[in-house]
């Protein structure tokens, strides 16, 4: 069988890595790896591949950013010129960016099938990029790997096909407990910025809906500013671009908070690991925080994860700087309670990734990949 794997963020690199390595463990799959470029900085990018051990990618298509119509465009362009040239059995997208559906988009044209990684998320919020990325890559793939329950139904729900399903849990779980233990052990992330194990919060901000506007994001910068507790804050380069434009350095002026460049994956899940809480408006860091069992307070008004607002290990606080403060004040008001909660993770058992591997097998040796079958598109 021969696979393309696409991918081009951060987030993709990792949820990614645990399946690579299963793929490259089999010889009845050939694949390859084409990089859109969507993230090209070294920092959200080479680092990544680096420190999980991953070959680089076979193509990097060096797409850049730019805007979201001439990002997408660029990307099916390049991709379905290699597609045309390689003609792969099928192809795998993960997530929900440009390089996702850009990556289905060119595929599905071309009648190739369609696998898609973390499959049925539903925020409902059509303000941002991924919901729409995310559930057009959905209707135009013929393998949905799901990471829960609550996703699973969502497609049902949306008319798809129940047996092109496939409920595995998440593989963003699988790279953490594969790695938790070597960022023990290699990073010196903590002591590099002196700080200790839980005694600071840590800050993630990316999105365009919280760093385009300004009035949300000087809502969250000002929030910094009144919270008693130690902040890193590795910034975004997007993040860094938009506080630059609107002028307004001075809320991260404070000696409480700790900037710092982007850093590596192993070094972030050091910070996350020992962080007393997590701030962000990242999908997969509000994954990660569950599975490290650190408190999370989400800087969105929806989340697509669910099950982490239901178990109390996550609450949604928005950009307003009123929720954030009293949230990050009743956590550590009483941290007794998180110390002491069930963190049952509902996303899977960290063997999701040799599931899907498997199963991608199967479905094709079967015929079930078959597009022609595939009646959604």
């Amino acid at each position: 069988m021969k696979l393309f794997v696409i991918s081009g963020a951060r987030p993709q690199f990792i949820k990614l890595s645990p399946i690579l390595q299963n793929l490259n463990l089999t010889s009845e799959i050939d694949y390859y790896h084409l990089h859109t470029g969507q993230h090209y900085d070294s920092y959200m990018s080479e680092v990544f591949f680096e420190e999980l051990d991953l070959k680089a990618p076979d193509i990097n298509l060096q797409v850049k950013s730019t805007k979201h119509g001439e990002q997408t465009s660029k990307m099916i362009s390049g991709i379905e010129e290699i597609l045309l040239q390689e003609r792969p059995d099928a192809v795998l997208v993960p997530g929900d960016t440009n390089s996702t559906l850009a990556g289905g988009l060119s595929a599905s044209k071309l009648q190739i099938p369609v696998i898609h990684l973390e499959s049925g998320l539903r925020s409902y919020d059509y303000r941002m990029p991924e919901e729409i990325n995310r559930r057009l890559t959905d209707h135009l793939s013929r393998m949905l790997i799901t990471t829960s329950q609550t996703a699973t139904k969502n497609l049902l729900n949306e008319g798809i096909e129940e047996s092109w399903i496939f409920q595995t849990g998440d593989t963003m779980v699988d790279a953490i407990l594969r790695n938790s233990e070597r960022a023990e052990t290699i990073s010196s992330i903590l002591e590099d910025i002196s700080v200790k194990k839980k005694e600071y919060l840590l800050l993630t901000l990316h999105r365009q809906e919280n760093v385009d506007i300004k009035e949300r994001l000087e809502s969250i910068l000002t929030s910094l500013n009144q919270i008693e507790q130690n902040i890193v804050f590795p910034m975004h380069p997007r993040t860094k671009k938009m506080v630059e434009k609107f002028d307004i350095q001075s809320y991260l002026t404070n000696e409480k908070i700790i900037t710092i460049d982007p850093v590596g994956y192993l070094d972030f899940i050091k910070l996350e690991k020992h962080a007393k809480i997590i701030l962000t408006d990242s999908g997969g860091i509000q994954k990660e925080a569950l599975t490290l069992e650190v408190p999370c307070l989400t800087l969105r008004d929806n989340t697509e994860w669910l099950e982490t607002i239901e178990m109390g290990v996550n609450k949604l606080v928005g950009a307003k700087e009123n929720l954030i403060v009293s949230g990050v004040n009743d956590i550590l008001s009483n941290i007794s309670k998180y110390e002491n909660m069930s963190w049952k993770n509902p996303y899977g058992d960290g063997l999701s990734s040799e599931k899907i591997v498997k199963e991608i097998l199967s479905r094709y040796n079967s015929g079930n990949l078959s597009i022609s079958s595939n009646i959604m598109l």
